[in-house]
């Protein structure tokens, strides 16, 4: 027998150790937070759901450098734009200083069809006069320095021009040449190529960062700070991970002492973990097998609701009898466990009903966890339990517990006051009863929230909520209807509707103005005589300006700049993430800082016929929202209905299955109705919790219901119903102190629902003695 025993533990721990391989070589994790949100259904959702990863203002980050003198600060953050400049990681890196790497030499030539110089000046040699004269004035000024290298081939400093218009429509003061804020802090705005909701790829772009800023000769006594969206996924990825590791850590000490207390045997505690942690890896390897890639919340919430599986060794454990071997036990238990079991997986089944592609893997995770955690613990388990256990129906604490609750008041009424107070909480519950903002679930201390408010404003950088979103049958249109659009949007800024606006033709204009600047430039000969001309009386060297000749000459015979073409330079990757195609037409996108007023920018889009839309980013998470919470009650009913016909075919009674449904029932509506009156607005992890916590009481009705006319095997129930709702609150109560809302929303939940089922589970058994 003991030979056996010994067997068996070896095949069941080389299982696992086989399932961890598999899992350790082919388990890869994602990060992206979309796989947690639903399929967008409208168009507004689609694009919302585009621009939270890629759109420009999720991928920004703002710097701003501190610690030294205006001057050391300055140097500072010259040094860091040219390092990050260099890495790839950036896809533009602007401080307020001009950088003539934004067009590459290839590009160079173009800067006469990108300027709007020639939309109301020709190259005569009025113009090209006043031009040299100016740069004379420059020559005698701090910025000669600059000047010199760019003078023989730009003397109309046509790049820096350009470079004027690429920087943030509301730039900051400039001092020392770069961008300073009013609290003298040497500003910086960066583009990560990173998805600004891929958090392990923007902590590679921020730890870049702060490793390029320590190497920098003169950074000692200095600090760089970031912001920005992808630094707040960064900060509440870490800080989610950080307390999760932390509670599970206190959680799972607890729940060993409280088994070592509750069993007296370290044996039967180190078996019983064996289901468990047979559910964790088949539910990952079953995750590797179905999916590509493994979100990491599944993993973390998979994990939370496997919580419910806990509970068959325990039963296992607690239901033994002394003399009675474990295989006997379960046997006699296994119809109770079975339909716990299939109960639970019908309701997590809800899950996959959702259409998220992060529910459907919790699904999988959970469902596959949930089995094989049952039939391990009916099949396997009993085999390696010691022989002999010790009764604890005998326990005297236990009898003690068990006559108190025999002797509780059980009137017929109390149900029913229960139902009409919970009835009664939810209809005079003050505020909204859904929550729609999930900004309102954010990790992130406030003093964070008001420092990116700070730095944005001294930025200029863009609105996170309202975009112009353009529409036309091709790209060209749409950057032809950008640049109608531009005398609108200036009469806005300059009514202070909005402070800014930054549309695609600010980047590139459409081919059809290119080609009107380029028929615009005079030819090489014209241009030789005009430059003469100007250059009669001034100390500038016989052919200085050739350079700027041959450019001329060379753009006049330019190809014509197209997107594609463009996105070789670095403002590429900015003028990408402005077009778009979308379902046979294109789309170009307005980012808009310091919005004051709504109305006037919807009056906007009304008087384009259609062709130009405001997109309230908020609005369309709100709706996404709405959607993604209909989409889960409705597969929540389907489960629910199911879950019915499976109790009461289990049961085969219908007023068995009403003894177990309906304290479940009563109490995930009193759950509800306590956290309204708190003022809690309910979110889609409130639903989450609510599920668990159901599943929870849900097994403790079923065992309650069963009536076996022996005292002791009533003790061996309320002992392990006991060290099963123990067990829940250590865990999910430690969840409650947490300071993530959606932890703490779903810890307050599950404790508050395991809380109510015990009660109303003890309360409403259909054998107790009524009153």
């Amino acid at each position: 027998m003991r030979r056996s025993r010994l067997t068996l533990l070896v095949l069941w721990l080389a299982t696992l150790a086989a399932l961890g391989l598999f899992v350790a070589r082919y388990l890869t994790v994602s990060t992206d937070l979309r796989s947690f949100m639903p399929a967008p259904t409208t168009p507004d959702q689609r694009l919302l759901v585009e621009q939270v990863g890629e759109g420009p203002g999720s991928r920004l980050l703002l710097l701003a450098i501190t610690g030294k003198s205006d001057e050391q600060i300055a140097a500072l953050s010259q040094q860091l734009a040219v390092t990050l400049r260099k890495d790839e990681r950036y896809a533009q890196v602007l401080n307020g200083s001009f950088d003539i790497g934004t067009l590459d030499d290839a590009l160079l030539p173009y800067r006469y069809l990108l300027s709007p110089t020639l939309d109301h000046q020709p190259l005569d040699a009025a113009y090209l006069r006043d031009e040299l004269e100016q740069r004379l004035d420059d020559l005698s000024s701090p910025a000669a320095s600059l000047l010199k290298g760019l003078l023989a081939r730009d003397p109309t400093l046509e790049v820096l021009k350009l470079a004027e218009r690429w920087s943030p429509p509301k730039s900051p003061e400039v001092v020392q040449g770069v961008w300073f804020s009013p609290q003298h802090e040497a500003l910086l705005l960066v583009l990560t190529r990173a998805a600004g909701f891929d958090p392990d790829a923007q902590a590679q772009a921020i730890d870049g960062i702060h490793r390029d800023f320590d190497a920098l000769p003169d950074h000692a006594g200095a600090s760089v700070v970031v912001s920005g969206p992808g630094y707040f996924s960064v900060v509440a990825n870490a800080q989610t991970r950080g307390q999760a590791e932390w509670i599970g850590r206190i959680s799972t000490v607890g729940f060993i002492v409280l088994l070592l207390l509750a069993y007296r045997s370290i044996g039967s505690l180190l078996f019983s973990a064996l289901p468990i942690a047979s559910a964790a890896l088949a539910g990952i390897g079953a995750l590797v097998l179905l999916f590509p890639q493994v979100h990491g919340i599944t993993l973390a919430f998979g994990f939370t609701l496997l919580g419910v599986a806990q509970e068959y060794p325990i039963r296992v454990l607690s239901h033994r009898r002394a003399g009675e071997s474990a295989v006997e036990s379960v046997r006699e238990l296994w119809p109770l466990l079975l339909t716990a079991i299939a109960s639970a997986c019908i309701a997590y089944a809800a899950f996959f009903a959702s259409g998220v592609n992060g529910l459907k893997q919790l699904a999988v995770f959970t469902v596959t966890g949930l089995l094989v955690a049952g039939f391990s613990t009916r099949y396997l388990l009993p085999y390696l339990l010691p022989e002999r256990v010790h009764d604890v129906a005998n326990m005297g604490w236990l009898i003690r517990a068990c006559r108190f609750v025999d002797h509780l008041p059980r009137p017929r009424w109390v149900p029913l006051l229960v139902a009409v107070a919970t009835v009664l909480m939810l209809v005079f519950a003050q505020g909204p009863f859904w929550q729609n903002d999930l900004s309102a679930l954010t990790p992130l201390p406030r003093d964070l929230l008001m420092r990116d408010a700070r730095l944005r404003e001294a930025l200029g950088a863009p609105d996170v909520r309202y975009l112009l979103v353009l529409q036309a049958p091709d790209e060209q249109g749409v950057l032809a209807l950008s640049e109608k659009l531009e005398p609108a949007v200036d009469a806005l800024v300059a009514r202070h509707a909005v402070d800014a606006v930054e549309l695609p033709s600010r980047y590139l204009p459409s081919e059809a103005l290119q080609r009107a600047r380029q028929q615009a430039l005079p030819d090489r000969d014209a241009l030789t005589h005009a430059l003469a001309e100007a250059e009669q009386g001034m100390p500038f060297q016989p052919g200085l300006f050739e350079p700027f000749v041959n450019d001329v000459e060379k753009a006049r015979n330019l190809p014509l700049l197209t997107p594609e073409r463009f996105a070789a330079s670095p403002l590429g990757q900015r003028v990408s993430t402005m077009l778009m195609p979308r379902d046979g037409h294109w789309l170009g996108l307005g980012t808009l800082s310091g919005v004051h007023d709504v109305d006037a920018l919807q009056t906007l889009a009304r008087d384009s016929g259609g062709a130009v839309r405001l997109l309230d980013l908020k609005g369309a998470a709100e709706s996404l929202v709405v959607d993604y919470r209909a989409r889960i009650l409705r597969a929540l009913l389907g489960a629910t209905l199911l879950l019915v016909i499976a109790i009461i075919v289990a049961l085969r009674s219908v007023r068995r299955a009403w003894h177990v449904l309906a304290p479940m029932t009563l109490a995930t509506f009193l759950v509800l109705a306590v956290e309204r009156v708190s003022g809690v607005e309910v979110s889609l992890f409130h639903l989450v919790a609510l599920i668990l916590a159901a599943g929870l009481g849900l097994h403790y009705a079923l065992f309650f219901e069963r009536d076996t006319g022996d005292a002791a095997e009533q003790r061996r129930t309320l002992h392990a119903t006991l060290v099963c709702v123990l067990s829940a609150l250590l865990v999910f109560g430690m969840l409650g102190w947490s300071t993530i809302p959606v932890l703490r929303a779903i810890g307050l939940t599950v404790s508050l629902g395991v809380a109510f089922h015990f009660c109303l589970s003890i309360l409403m058994a259909p054998h107790a003695r009524q009153d």
